[in-house]
Formats: C-alpha cells, sequence, structure tokens
C-alpha cells in the first residue's frame, strides 16, 4: 500500500546519484515496510480513523533511513502528507496545505525556542476545522535549522510537548533520552487532539516495529504472540 512517506522515498531515490547503504544493508528487505524480509512487519500494519491529520517535513537523507518512525505514521494515520526539505526550494503544495481552511496547523516545536505568544500547550481547534500537527523529521540538530531557515512556518502556532516518559526509540544513538522520536512524537498529538484509539494503536505499532527492527539485526526470532504484539493485536481488527 503506498502512501506519502512511501512517494517522497520513490522520489528521492530517483534523483539520488548513487545508492543510499543504510546500516545492515546487506538485508533483503520488503520494499513495503523497510525491515528484513524475515522480519516483515505489514502483517501487522493497522489503519485507524482520525480527526487529526498529519504533515511531515522531512529532512533530505531521513525518507531514506529504514529506522525513520514518519513512515509509521503514514501507515496508521491515512491523511498523512510528506515533503521533502531543501533550503533553496520549497514545494508549493506545502504552503497550500498549511493556507487550507479546513486545517489548523500546528507546529511541533520545543518552546523555548520561539516568542512566548507564538507556543500553545493544548490542541484548540474551531469549529469547521480539525488539527494539522506539522512534524520537523530529522535528527535534532537538523531539525533546528530546519526551523531557523523555513520563513513559511514562521507564522504558524507552536505546539510544545511536555511528555512524561523517556523515549522508548533504541534504533539510533542519542545523547539526550527526553527527545522523543517522531512517531511518538505523533502519537502525544493525536492524544492531545482527542485521537486516543489512534495514539494507542500508533504507539504499539511503534513497539512493535522497534522490535521487529533490532530482532533482524541481531538476528533473533519474534515471538509474534509476546505482551508487545498482543497489544497491537485489537487496532488490526
Amino acid at each position: 500500500m503506498s502512501h506519502a512517506v512511501a512517494r517522497l522515498r520513490d522520489k528521492r531515490l530517483a534523483r539520488s546519484e548513487k545508492p543510499f547503504l543504510a546500516r545492515g544493508c546487506k538485508a533483503v528487505r520488503c520494499d513495503q515496510c523497510r525491515i528484513a524480509q524475515s522480519h516483515c512487519l505489514c502483517a501487522w500494519r493497522p489503519r485507524i480513523d482520525t480527526q487529526s491529520a498529519m504533515c511531515l517535513i522531512m529532512h533530505d537523507v531521513e525518507v531514506l533511513k529504514p529506522s525513520n518512525t514518519g513512515w509509521l505514521i503514514a501507515d496508521v494515520v491515512a491523511q498523512t502528507s510528506a515533503f521533502g526539505w531543501l533550503r533553496t526550494e520549497v514545494d508549493p503544495a506545502l504552503p497550500a496545505l498549511l493556507n487550507d481552511p479546513q486545517w489548523q496547523p500546528y507546529l511541533v516545536f520545543p518552546g523555548e525556542y520561539v516568542a512566548p505568544e507564538r507556543v500553545v500547550s493544548q490542541v484548540d481547534v474551531a469549529p469547521g476545522k480539525r488539527p494539522l500537527f506539522v512534524l520537523l523529521d530529522a535528527t535534532w540538530t537538523e531539525a533546528r535549522k530546519m526551523f531557523r531557515k523555513s520563513p513559511y512556518l514562521d507564522n504558524l502556532p507552536v505546539l510544545s510537548l511536555s511528555p512524561e516518559r523517556l523515549s522508548r526509540y533504541h534504533l539510533r544513538r542519542s545523547t539526550r533520552n527526553e527527545q522523543l522520536c517522531t512517531a511518538e512524537v505523533a502519537a502525544l498529538c493525536l492524544e492531545l487532539a482527542g485521537d486516543q484509539r489512534a495514539a494507542d494503536g500508533l504507539n504499539a505499532y511503534f513497539d512493535v516495529f522497534s522490535q521487529h527492527y533490532l530482532a533482524a539485526k541481531a538476528p533473533r526470532a519474534v515471538d509474534l504472540a509476546d505482551p508487545v504484539h498482543r497489544r497491537l493485536q485489537p487496532f488490526l481488527e
């Protein structure tokens, strides 16, 4: 099943001058879930109706990384848009989406980096509108650069999250456990917007993805009847 992130990856691959070699690139990966075929995740992909939508602005190479979790958001939330970020050009469809009157966009970013009057901590949508969460999908260093050099985001309210739990993301090294990965951030946004079932489903799917990804690297078998998989099962029905 194709979605916005998959289509963006295809476009990025089409203009690549050399192949992108991910860690563990010798593995034969599934074209759909990007995990080694021996640990394919496709049978565990939920699809949940939401009132909210997601807009992923992805750093140039982020969409190519098998460990990227923005892909999981697009798997779960049907109304997910994805745009590649380049400093020198902007896809005209991105500002058009942000200005579409059906949406109330929120740029999700730490509030200490912006003027206080732009910062909000709750999702408060006017009648007739639906929340659109704009996520900068990149490493923290890259995301700060994207934030500074994207003037079309300057007028958006900034949703500053205060997560009470540490990140469960262990697919890449990080020096700060309080920095959540993109899928974890999206789940918090869905929860704030009242899309609780989608938030729970995305969290469960993220945990299963992480388990399959790390087991494929080991390699070791995955217990499909363990508590992690059982937690995701209701969202597949």
